[in-house]
């Protein structure tokens, strides 16, 4: 009989957003899954999960809006198992709204809250429902932009090591002509330093190459804004740890997410794996102009 409770995630967040992907990538990670699971049997779940011998100890609940109770099933479930010791982590796939349109439109198939309105009716009553459930959870992944691929290897990013300590950090940049990252915890702008788009020899490259990558650090501020913004974030970290918060996503901007933000973003990853975090860094927007 095992007497250590398991590692347990739920996983939700707006349908056609990349649930079912999630969930069959913590399975080939060795995770016990279990699909469209009421939000009041979460609690029997994890009840189960500890007293059994399971093969594994980490467990994920896939849970959705279809119980008209959902919100306060979800929330009271939580609250009971964190009362009893277990760490739920909640994981949110979100989108926007044109994406989720297309894919629903692309497999013909209605939304499960649309009834005998539209497709977006569906998608409007749905985030209303879920706009509590979000701003709480513990991760945040948009997938507007992501292939299945892509999304399953984020979710192996995460969890794929979980028996490694620490804040879990995915540095991303973006463009701000593009949009804010949905799923960032801290943003930051790296607008104050001059553009080399409008440098003829720089413009076709972007912060991955060495030339643009010198030219944004040996600008003035650059140093000292890094130096900066790491202690900062050192000091965020630390109370994410106390909090119980395992998974923060910081964004670098500029324009066009394709010059600073990438230099600066490539710049703050290094300096924070050198502090024994665990960063992953993307980059957004890059080819997109």
């Amino acid at each position: 009989m095992s007497t250590t409770e398991p590692a347990f995630v739920v996983i939700t967040g707006m349908s056609g957003a990349g649930r079912s992907t999630a969930a069959k990538a913590l399975e080939d990670l060795g995770w016990f899954v279990i699909d469209n699971l009421p939000p009041g049997l979460l609690s029997s779940l994890a009840e189960e999960a500890g007293r059994v011998n399971m093969a594994t100890d980490r467990v994920a609940a896939v849970v959705d809006v279809r119980s008209l109770a959902f919100t306060t099933d979800l929330n009271a479930a939580i609250e009971e198992l964190d009362g009893r010791g277990v760490g739920v982590r909640v994981v949110f796939l979100e989108a926007s709204d044109e994406e989720l349109v297309r894919r629903f439109e692309n497999v013909r198939r209605p939304h499960p809250l649309q009834g005998d309105g539209r497709l977006v009716d569906g998608i409007d009553r749905e985030r209303g429902i879920l706009r509590e459930v979000r701003a709480n959870a513990d991760l945040v992944i948009d997938t507007s932009l992501l292939n299945v691929h892509e999304l399953r290897k984020k979710i192996v990013s995460f969890f794929g090591g979980e028996d490694r300590p620490g804040l879990k950090v995915n540095v991303v940049s973006f463009g701000y002509k593009y949009g804010l990252p949905v799923d960032a915890d801290l943003v930051v702008d790296c607008r104050f330093l001059p553009n080399p788009h409008w440098v003829p020899e720089l413009r076709h490259m972007t912060g991955l190459d060495a030339p643009v990558r010198d030219y944004v650090l040996g600008q003035p501020g650059a140093k000292e804004f890094l130096d900066g913004y790491e202690e900062v974030f050192g000091i965020v970290a630390a109370g994410y740890a106390r909090e119980g918060k395992g998974y923060a996503t910081l964004a670098v901007g500029c324009t066009g997410g394709k010059h600073r933000s990438v230099a600066m973003a490539e710049q703050l990853g290094a300096r924070l794996r050198e502090r024994g975090m665990d960063v992953q860094v993307s980059h957004r927007d890059t080819g997109r102009e």
